[in-house]
């Protein structure tokens, strides 16, 4: 099974970085703690203290055009808050 991590980048995922020392993942719906853990260790060369996930549902979307009403859906996704040791940062631009 192949898991899908990409960090989230917002103004309050950052104030989260700052102060709390936790960072924002969205990750793939089918991965677990156990293997967020063990990827963030790998690609940031930290240690995770806690994984905490919350899964948002996709919601739908109108759109009123000119040539009627379009209707879809937003993508579910699972976010991943995860948090390092003391002392230690998650550069997300070093692999730029």
């Amino acid at each position: 099974m192949d898991i899908q991590i990409k960090p989230l980048i917002t103004e309050k995922a950052n104030n989260e970085s700052e102060k709390l020392n936790c960072y924002t993942f969205a990750v793939s719906p089918d991965a677990n703690k156990f293997q967020i853990k063990d990827l963030v260790e790998k690609l940031y060369n930290v240690r995770v203290t806690s994984v905490n996930t919350a899964f948002y549902a996709g919601k739908r979307k109108r759109r009123y055009t000119k040539s009627g009403l379009l209707k879809g859906r937003k993508p579910a996704f699972k976010k991943a808050y995860v948090t390092v040791a003391e002392g230690q940062t998650i550069d997300y631009y070093n692999n730029i």
